[in-house]
């Protein structure tokens, strides 16, 4: 099921950028504008109900470990 991404607004965008250095590297905004994205998706999630509980999340960490150890 395709979700619709949820998108940022010049307003927040533009107070990102103020609130930076007067100098800096551009991949200091980049990052601080994808946190902002993902803080953005995490929050649609949560009031859309695509959230796991902590009982749920421990599973899939497991099940992540298991992977990752045969893997190696």
């Amino acid at each position: 099921m395709a979700t619709k991404e949820p998108k940022l607004s010049k307003r927040e965008v533009l107070r990102t950028l103020k609130s930076m250095p007067d100098e800096f590297v551009a991949e200091d905004l980049i990052e601080r504008i994808v946190l902002m994205e993902k803080i953005a998706r995490g929050l649609a999630d949560s009031a859309a109900g695509r959230v796991l509980t902590g009982k749920q999340m421990d599973e899939e960490i497991r099940r992540w470990s298991k992977t990752q150890n045969t893997l190696a």
